[in-house]
């Protein structure tokens, strides 16, 4: 985070999150704040509107988005609201909300990443 902020980089963390009672897809669910922490016995299985507003604004003002891997649980609805193209998942996140011709790059690279220049 430092190295970050002395290169004027901004990175956009969740500030909230969906929570659920267990990993299951018609779980009971809840929302928690980072700052107030997910309750005991409870996980964080999608971003929260407000870490998803904050998203869309580093989204939109973004010239390049390096994203690895998807920040819920995308294969169920329920925890898909914070998941954009990006990581391992690409595809089948591209397959199932019909945006393959929206992207003009998929790669599933994962680590390799790691050796983009720049970084």
């Amino acid at each position: 985070m430092a190295k970050a902020e002395n290169n004027c980089v901004r990175i956009t963390l969740p500030v909230d999150l969906i929570t659920a009672g267990k990993f299951y897809e018609n779980a009971n669910t809840g929302e928690a704040t980072v700052d107030s922490g997910v309750p005991d016995g409870w996980m964080g299985l999608d971003c929260g509107s407000e870490s998803i507003k904050l998203l869309v604004e580093a989204v939109g003002r973004a010239k390049l988005i390096v994203w690895n891997e998807p920040v819920s649980v995308f294969e169920w609805d329920k925890f898909s609201k914070g998941t954009i193209i990006g990581g391992e998942d690409t595809a089948t996140c591209c397959a199932k909300w019909g945006t393959e011709e929206k992207v003009s790059h998929v790669s599933t690279g994962g680590w390799c990443w790691l050796g983009i220049p720049g970084r």
